[in-house]
């Protein structure tokens, strides 16, 4: 546990330098480790593993760092169906409406995979506002092109209904 600890402690320090995106123009050897410490953030979003991610948040790791597609843990965790890893990230202050750079968000990840009850979490918050103005899809269009929009409808907030 120690050595965990000590390693969480050490990847959180050389991230404190590297800010909250990883898309630099010029790589370095910084940026290859800033790499592979986000890539363990990611994995234990993926597997739901609590106590790394709440270590890794313990020690100031940036929530919404995204990689190089524009993913984010709170995207892995509902893409990989984590709820109690997708729930730690959103009391964390986890950004659900970040896209990735093909426009997608944590919920269109968890419409894709049908992880209803991770979605109804995601879909407190409505992500679509600007949606039309800059040209992504809403949830809905996106659940269309997957045959859910039904299913999206029933998770709607009472507000939306």
């Amino acid at each position: 546990m120690i050595h965990l600890r000590s390693i969480l402690f050490a990847a959180c320090l050389l991230c404190s330098s590297v800010g909250t995106s990883v898309f630099a123009a010029v790589p370095s050897s910084q940026d290859n480790g800033s790499a592979e410490v986000i890539e363990l953030f990611f994995s234990a979003a993926k597997v739901g593993n609590i106590e790394v991610l709440q270590e890794f948040l313990k020690h100031g790791f940036p929530i919404d760092i995204q990689d190089q597609s524009g993913y984010s843990a709170l995207m892995m965790a509902s893409y990989y169906g984590q709820k109690d890893a997708v729930k730690l990230l959103l009391q964390q202050g986890a950004n659900r409406c970040l896209r990735d750079k093909r426009g997608h968000t944590a919920l269109m990840g968890a419409i894709v995979k049908a992880e209803w009850s991770i979605a109804k979490q995601l879909r407190q918050v409505d992500c679509d506002v600007n949606a039309a103005k800059t040209g992504q899809l809403t949830a809905e269009q996106f659940a269309l092109q997957f045959g859910q929009q039904q299913r999206l409808k029933e998770i709607q907030p009472l507000s939306e209904k």
